[in-house]
């Protein structure tokens, strides 16, 4: 299970495709072939799970996996929600600065699993392969410039579709409106961020946030506590 947290990838397996960001959990089946490539400059970071067998079993939902010694995916990733971000952070920022004991690691690692692949916390995508292509462009776009204000009009133009339909097909495919979906992933990117940065209002503004208040009250709906309360309890800081 992989978890993007900075950058943007594109995973090729045969045919299909997937747009890899901090919006989404990839599944990476053991033996499967399958390349990558960076139409973003500035590469990629991911937190990667390997999972045993057996516990993968256990906490996933049925028809996401078949197999008993070896499980396989069925499908290449799912869309997850702003709580799951928070965990990937948690846990990230708790390795890194190596302040987690190993009991409240293996279990922010097991939480997260089980918020990834929870039914009512995920989304998978369910549309034609031309409306999925469609998506997977507006992601890049929004990717290749986070700070950037953009209008429905502008992004329509850069993927050549109306605004209407671009708004419809997006929320059928993910599941969410535009807006919020770009939202996402500029407080992912603050989640990266946070230790990095004494000053949050310089990184507010520097995400494309009007302001430090706008910023920490979109953090706060999206993870439960404002940018200085998870920064101190992730980072200690």
């Amino acid at each position: 299970m992989v978890f993007p947290y900075r950058g943007t990838y594109i995973r090729h397996l045969g045919a299909n495709q997937a747009v890899a960001e901090a919006n989404q959990v990839l599944f990476f089946n053991a033996g499967e072939e399958y390349r990558v490539s960076h139409p973003i400059p500035g590469g990629d970071a991911s937190l990667s799970l390997t999972v045993d067998p057996a516990l993968l079993l256990e906490v996933t939902p049925e028809g996401l996996v078949s197999g008993q010694s070896i499980p396989r995916f069925h499908c290449q990733r799912l869309r997850i929600d702003g709580r799951t971000q928070a965990l990937v952070a948690m846990l990230r920022h708790s390795l890194r600065k190596r302040i987690a004991e190993p009991l409240e690691a293996e279990s922010l690692a097991l939480t997260l699993m089980q918020r990834a692949l929870g039914p009512r916390t995920t989304h998978a995508a369910a549309a034609s392969n031309g409306r999925q292509r469609l998506v997977d462009r507006v992601k890049l776009v929004l990717a290749g410039d986070l700070a950037r204000r953009w209008t429905l009009a502008e992004i329509g133009a850069e993927v050549h579709c109306s605004p209407v339909y671009l708004t419809q097909v997006f929320q059928q495919v993910e599941g969410m409106p535009l807006y919020r979906y770009q939202l996402r992933l500029r407080l992912a990117r603050a989640l990266d961020l946070l230790d990095r940065y004494d000053d949050l209002t310089v990184l507010a503004l520097e995400l494309g946030f009007s302001s430090h208040s706008h910023f920490s009250s979109a953090f706060r709906t999206a993870y439960g506590r404002s940018p200085t309360e998870f920064k101190r309890a992730a980072i200690g800081m």
